[in-house]
């Protein structure tokens, strides 16, 4: 390598140091006024924002009443992002997502078509309690969640940048739920599950929520920065240990890849766009906790949000006396390369 090769390359590595510490910078103040209004669920917002770094979107799992909703209008708040809420309901239809074409007539009596765009046309989508509506209707964000357009009428309407699609869902034991399709699952980067608030948790939201006043964020990113830290992301690198770790945590969870007990119990496993969400999951988890390059500690500890909802096991490992879940899969496989 020549002088000038080495002069540059150390140039690039520290402009890349001084965005990545600016970026973690503005990260921590995200992440402050975000506590400022979510109490507790460190986890949940850290794994929120990570999805939204990534450019992805993620799938909100939890019981009612667990501030859902409301972390993901403060999400859209605090990144300066435009958004619209969508209540999934069983009688909702497609157009009322994607939009329609309405007939107008002008003032000399031509008559044409004009398409009205729906509340999908965002940055931000909160698609609340999305297994509430029919397949149909939650088919209507396929095209959209992955090509970030959509077509009516055989013409294509490009969607805003960024997109993100932050979806809340009941457990689907619930009563009056439909199962989201594999198809579906697999367009969400990340299943985010939010649990119940610990004891100090649940006091301070108590004491903070139900006075005169309550908290309200404001923003702390516009779009455009937004963009730019996720293009930084992107650039992070990832060394072959950590591409490695990726490789063998995913295809080990798939039928046939490991010969043992819990290998009989996989119906089917997740495919590349799983390996693709942990390479990309991964780069952001190192930039929220201030490193400029992945750990195998970053995959094991994103494997369960990632995989989780791309696995289905088979009905013996329901029924079976010992009974065995997704998480209890991911969590032997991961052990395999802890």
């Amino acid at each position: 390598m020549s002088a000038i090769d080495r002069n540059l390359s150390k140039s690039d590595e520290k402009a890349a140091v001084a965005a990545a510490e600016k970026a973690l910078s503005e990260i921590g103040e995200v992440r402050k006024m975000i506590g400022s209004v979510i109490f507790g669920q460190e986890e949940v917002v850290e794994r929120s924002l990570i999805t939204i770094l990534s450019g992805g979107h993620a799938l909100l799992v939890g019981l009612p009443g667990l501030a859902k909703t409301k972390l993901v209008e403060t999400l859209g708040t605090v990144l300066g992002l435009s958004e619209q809420r969508i209540q999934f309901t069983p009688d909702l239809m497609p157009a009322d997502i994607l939009g329609s074409e309405i007939l107008r007539q002008d003032e000399d009596g031509h008559r044409s078509f004009h398409f009205v765009k729906g509340p999908i046309f965002t940055q931000l989508l909160m698609a609340d309690e999305i297994n509430r509506a029919s397949p149909r209707t939650q088919a209507a964000l396929l095209q959209a969640m992955q090509e970030h357009h959509v077509t009516i009428a055989g013409q294509r309407y490009d969607l805003p940048r960024p997109f993100h699609v932050l979806a809340t869902q009941n457990p689907l034991e619930q009563e009056g739920t439909y199962p989201l399709p594999e198809a579906q699952l697999d367009r969400f980067l990340m299943q985010v599950d939010v649990h119940y608030p610990d004891l100090e948790t649940e006091t301070r939201i108590l004491l903070e929520t139900t006075g005169a006043e309550e908290a309200r964020a404001t923003p702390v990113l516009n779009t455009e920065r937004l963009v730019e830290m996720q293009a930084l992301v992107r650039r992070i690198p990832v060394g072959k240990q950590v591409m490695d770790a990726i490789l063998e945590l995913v295809r080990s969870t798939r039928p046939g890849a490991v010969k043992d007990d819990l290998d009989a119990l996989i119906n089917w496993g997740p495919g590349p766009r799983a390996s693709q969400a942990l390479m990309v999951t991964s780069r952001a988890r190192a930039l929220l906790r201030g490193r400029l390059e992945p750990s195998v500690d970053d995959v094991l500890a994103l494997a369960e949000p990632v995989l989780q909802h791309r696995m289905q096991l088979s009905l013996l490992a329901l029924t079976s006396e010992n009974r065995v879940t997704v998480r209890d899969v991911v969590a032997a496989r991961k052990q395999r390369i802890a």
